[in-house]
């Protein structure tokens, strides 16, 4: 029981500091000043230092050095500025948690386009980084519904960036960048209108191709079985046991509502249920009551655990805080070495795939990797004006449908093997079949093979264009020059 002691551990030390989100907007004036406050402490520090965000929480899973950076304190960017219903739009500071914007967008029956699974994410990170979710088959990746940023760049200055404006290059480049062109203090984005209940249908699948299949015929149509098709991803148990979870708005009373934030565990009941109906809030969050899965490792899914343990813990930041508690500390990983465990590597990832070559991966994924259940996410990009390529930095193909699969675990590091040898092994196979993957975890590219897929010359013209003096690290020094 030593993962329940870490948990308890934790908990006793900082449930007391545990913060509750506020949805009320904020406003203009209390914005003004909380861009001024941050402003301020850039032109505080010394001509040329390096800077980098002072976060006390963060949804990356790879290591997060200061490389001898001040720290800037964002903590008063975490709001929603305004909300304007009539146009359907949001402004929101670069720090806001998705959970704080979309209780004051669901106020007026309103959601973002895309809503990433976990609620501490922040709209700053998504955009900068990556995020995606079951709208993304028609609304794309959280930076496609952004309207305008301002942007805290590396010399000091706060630019307002939009898609036509003389810093739209900026604009552009600004995704998958993570924060190595700078920081957004304010995002306009879209939102989209949404109805009170979700009706859920999962659909059992006993090979992958066949799943496959009719996913394709799905995203060809946008229906199932005479219902348009709102919300759609998977999960894969085992090659002979896959689910497709098909979902649509409904304004009518449903016949029941399921509560998985509490003893009943969401990923469960994909297997148990042919049919389910959620508040939109609760489907909207289905994921992150139990981290997807990934709450197993530390006990909580067990029916006495989770008796005992109070509901408002039931949280992926929470599970997140116990293993950065546990990696510092290490108590877990020292006791099964000296029961004589073999060392672990982690693999933590999401890659898109493009739909046609997805069985086949998953099938190899599932031949040499011991990890599962998998998660499968369909995408396709909004955005068709901007050539082939629109977004630079994570160059999917306009008009593709790709299929994010994302896999959390970790798994043994066999004598013969070393650290790191799966994850390399999976970064070989995602880019054999013209797949690409997220840089939020451990990545192992040499530079030239990095700056081919993540934007090669056009990054290096942009950075030298708004960080001229490298304040902020580049994006390969972020995430993978630290091996």
């Amino acid at each position: 029981m030593v993962n329940l002691t870490i948990v308890q551990a934790w908990w006793n030390r900082k449930s007391e500091h545990m913060t509750h989100h506020n949805a009320e907007p904020i406003g203009w004036d209390r914005h003004a000043a909380a861009v001024g406050r941050v402003r301020a402490q850039l032109a505080a520090l010394p001509s040329g230092a390096p800077v980098r965000l002072a976060k006390r929480t963060s949804n990356l899973f790879r290591p997060r050095e200061d490389m001898g950076a001040q720290g800037l304190d964002v903590s008063c960017l975490a709001g929603v500025v305004e909300v304007d219903p009539a146009s359907r739009v949001a402004q929101v500071q670069g720090m806001c948690t998705y959970e704080t914007l979309v209780d004051a967008t669901l106020a007026h029956g309103l959601m973002p386009y895309v809503v990433p699974q976990l609620k501490t994410i922040t709209l700053g990170g998504a955009v900068t980084g990556l995020g995606i979710e079951s709208s993304s088959f028609r609304n794309g990746l959280p930076h496609e519904s952004v309207r305008e940023l301002d942007i805290l760049t590396g010399s000091g200055e706060i630019l307002t960036a939009t898609d036509d404006n003389a810093h739209r290059d900026l604009f552009r480049a600004f995704p998958n960048s993570y924060g190595s062109l700078g920081y957004s203090v304010r995002l306009m984005i879209d939102l989209e209108p949404v109805q009170p209940h979700v009706r859920l249908r999962h659909v059992r699948f006993t090979s992958v191709p066949s799943l496959v299949d009719t996913l394709e015929k799905i995203l060809a149509t946008r229906e199932f079985e005479g219902h348009h098709v709102d919300f759609i991803d998977g999960v894969v148990f085992s090659a002979d046991e896959s689910y497709l979870v098909i979902a649509h708005f409904t304004d009518s009373t449903p016949p029941y509502t399921s509560d998985y934030t509490g003893r009943r565990i969401y990923y469960r009941s994909i297997q148990g249920w042919h049919e389910d109906f959620l508040t939109i809030r609760d489907y909207i969050w289905r994921w992150d009551t139990d981290w997807f899965w990934c709450s197993r490792g530390l006990f909580v899914q067990k029916p006495l655990v989770r008796r005992v343990i109070p509901k408002r813990y039931l949280r992926s930041d929470v599970y997140g805080k116990v293993i950065r508690f546990e990696n510092r500390h290490g108590w877990y990983a020292a006791l099964q070495q000296r029961r004589g465990a073999l060392p672990q590597e982690r693999v933590v990832q999401d890659v898109e795939i493009p739909i046609e070559r997805t069985a086949e991966f998953v099938d190899w994924f599932l031949t040499n990797v011991p990890i599962e259940p998998i998660w499968l996410c369909p995408i396709r990009l909004r955005d068709t004006s901007h050539g082939v390529r629109p977004w630079p930095h994570y160059p999917l193909e306009a008009g593709r449908d790709y299929v994010n699969v994302g896999f959390w675990s970790a798994v043994p590091i066999v004598p013969s093997a070393a650290d790191g040898d799966v994850n390399k092994a999976i970064e070989h196979k995602v880019h054999a079949l013209d797949g690409h993957k997220s840089l939020y975890s451990d990545a192992y590219y040499d530079q030239d093979e990095f700056w081919s897929l993540y934007g090669g010359e056009e990054y290096a013209r942009v950075k030298k264009l708004y960080d001229p003096d490298g304040r902020l690290p580049d994006l390969y020094a972020k995430a993978v020059g630290r091996r």
